[in-house]
C-alpha cells in the first residue's frame, strides 16, 4: 500500500539558488505548453475542418533555444521532460473530466520540481544515515540535507518543493501492507451488526469537536499546548501589525513584497501548528483501545458562511452581528476540524479500525442518560444539566456520549445504511449525508420545542 511522507530539507545558499533556477525552468516549460495548446486550439477552431483537433503531445525540445532560452541548457533535461509530461498527464485528466484545463503558473514564493530516478539517489553513508544526492553526474547540487522523522523505503520519484522560504522533500513508497488484508467501512458495518450492544459499548468512542475544547472523546480531551497557544497568539499579533504596514506601502515595491512574504511566513507557522495538533490528536484516537471512532457530520463550509445583510421594514440596514460571526468563523477554522477527521480516517484504515459519522442534530441539547432534548439543557458553554433526570456533566463530554450512543443504535438497527462518505443513517432518513436523527428523537425534539413556544406565548 502506498504511503506518503514529507521531510523538511535544509539546502545551502548555493543549493537554494540552483533549486530556484530549476523550479523556474520547470514553470517555464509548463507555461509554454499551456500557451502552445491554447494557440493550436484557437488555430484549429478558426481554420481546421469541423471535428479536426490540434495535436497534443508531451514534447519540450522545441522550447530549447540558444538565443531565446539559453538558461534551459543549465537545467537537467530530465526536469524539463518531467514538467512537460506532468502537463500532458494533467491535460489527459482534463479530457476525461477529472479536473480543469491546465492553467499558467504565476511566479510566486512557491515552486517545485518533479524528480525521477535518473536525477536523484539515496546513498547510505558509513555512519548508517541516508543522504540524498540530487542531479546528474555533470549537473548536480550535491547532497541535500533533510530530516527523516520516520523510516521509509526508497521511492521511484519525488518532489522538491519550496513553500514560504522553506524546502521540503515529499514522495510515496510501498509500506509492505496489502490493501486486500484491510476491511472497508461496509465490511466493518456488516461485522458489527452481528455483535452485541455490550461489545459496541466497550469498543466505540464518540468524538465531539468544538472551539473552546477542540476535541473531546469520552474521558479524553485534546487541546493545543500552552507553547502552541503562545506561538499562535504571537503569530496573529505579528500578522495584524504587518497587515497595517502592508496597507500603507506602494503596490509592486520591494518592501511591500517583503512584507507579504513575512505575512505568509506567519500564516505558514500557524498552519504548521494546526497540522501538528491534528496529527497528534488523530494518532492518539487511533492508538486508543477503541475500534470504532464516531464523528459528527459537520458542514464546516456552511457553518463558516458570512451572515446575510439585514434590513428593517423601512429598508434601513440593521446590525447582523457580522463581527461576532467573523470571530466565531475564525475560531472554527483555526482548530482544523476537517483535517483531524481526515487524518483519523486514513490512520484508522491502516490500523484495521473503522471511522463512522452520524448526524449532529441536537447533540449538544440531548441528554446521554435519558435522551431528553431541550435547549435549556445546555446551561453554559461548559455545563450540561438535564431538565428531566438532572444528569450533570461537561457539555462536550455529554455530546461525545450522545454521538457514541447514536452510532450504536444505528449499527444495531437492521435498517441502517452507510453512505459513500461513511455516514450512518436509516433508510427512511432523507437528505444527503443523513441530516436527520431517528424519528423518535426528532419527534421528541419537535414536541419539546412546541411546548416551549406555547409557554412563551402564554406568558
Amino acid at each position: 500500500m502506498l504511503t506518503g511522507i514529507k521531510l523538511r530539507a535544509n539546502p545551502t545558499s548555493n543549493q537554494k539558488l540552483i533549486l530556484s533556477q530549476w523550479m523556474g525552468c520547470a514553470r517555464l516549460i509548463w507555461n509554454a505548453k499551456v500557451d502552445e495548446e491554447k494557440y493550436y486550439r484557437t488555430f484549429a477552431r478558426k481554420y481546421y475542418p469541423i471535428g479536426t483537433y490540434a495535436p497534443v503531445d508531451q514534447k519540450a525540445s522545441q522550447f530549447k533555444s540558444k538565443e531565446l532560452t539559453p538558461w534551459l541548457s543549465a537545467c537537467p533535461s530530465q526536469i524539463i521532460r518531467n514538467s512537460a509530461v506532468n502537463w500532458y498527464q494533467t491535460y489527459q485528466k482534463f479530457m476525461k473530466g477529472a479536473c480543469g484545463r491546465p492553467k499558467r503558473k504565476p511566479k510566486t514564493d512557491r515552486g517545485g520540481i518533479y524528480l525521477t530516478r535518473e536525477v536523484f539517489r539515496f546513498d547510505c553513508c558509513e555512519d548508517g544515515n541516508l543522504r540524498l544526492f540530487i542531479g546528474t553526474k555533470t549537473n548536480n547540487i550535491g547532497y541535500l540535507s533533510f530530516k527523516a522523522h520516520s523510516k521509509f523505503e526508497i521511492p521511484n520519484s519525488l518532489y522538491v518543493r519550496k513553500e514560504c522560504g522553506q524546502y521540503y522533500v515529499s514522495f510515496c513508497y510501498e509500506n509492505g501492507k496489502s490493501e486486500g488484508e484491510l476491511s472497508s467501512n461496509a465490511e466493518h458495518l456488516a461485522f458489527l451488526q452481528g455483535s452485541t450492544k455490550e461489545y459496541l459499548e466497550k469498543n466505540a468512542i464518540g468524538v465531539d469537536r468544538g472551539v473552546t475544547i477542540p476535541v473531546h472523546a469520552g474521558l479524553m480531551m485534546f487541546d493545543f499546548s500552552d507553547n502552541q497557544k503562545t506561538h499562535m497568539t504571537k503569530a496573529e499579533r505579528y500578522i495584524k501589525r504587518l497587515q497595517r504596514r502592508l496597507a500603507k506601502q506602494t503596490k509592486g515595491s520591494n518592501r511591500r513584497n517583503k512584507t507579504k512574504h513575512r505575512i505568509a511566513t506567519y500564516h505558514a507557522k500557524k498552519a504548521s501548528i494546526r497540522n501538528d495538533f491534528a496529527h497528534k490528536t488523530s494518532r492518539s484516537l487511533v492508538d486508543s483501545k477503541a475500534k470504532i471512532i464516531v464523528f459528527e457530520t459537520l458542514k464546516t463550509s456552511n457553518m463558516t458562511r458570512k451572515p446575510k445583510a439585514k434590513q428593517n421594514k423601512i429598508g434601513q440596514f440593521v446590525s447582523n452581528k457580522a463581527k461576532q460571526k467573523a470571530g466565531l468563523n475564525k475560531a472554527i477554522l483555526n482548530v482544523g476540524w476537517h483535517v483531524i477527521e481526515t487524518y483519523t480516517k486514513y490512520k484508522a484504515y491502516q490500523a484495521g479500525k473503522v471511522v463512522f459519522k452520524v448526524s449532529p442534530a441536537y447533540t449538544s441539547q440531548e441528554c446521554a442518560k435519558c435522551d431528553h432534548t431541550h435547549p435549556d439543557n445546555r446551561k453554559s458553554q461548559a455545563l450540561f444539566v438535564c431538565g428531566k433526570c438532572g444528569h450533570t456533566d461537561n457539555a462536550d463530554s455529554n455530546a461525545s456520549l450522545v454521538i457514541k450512543k447514536r452510532a450504536i443504535n444505528l449499527i444495531l438497527d437492521t435498517g441502517t445504511v452507510l453512505s459513500d462518505d461513511g455516514v450512518l443513517r436509516l433508510r427512511s432518513d432523507s437528505g444527503r449525508g443523513g441530516n436527520r436523527k431517528s424519528s423518535r428523537a426528532k419527534c421528541s425534539a419537535r414536541s419539546t420545542l412546541r411546548s416551549v413556544k406555547k409557554e412563551k406565548l402564554a406568558a
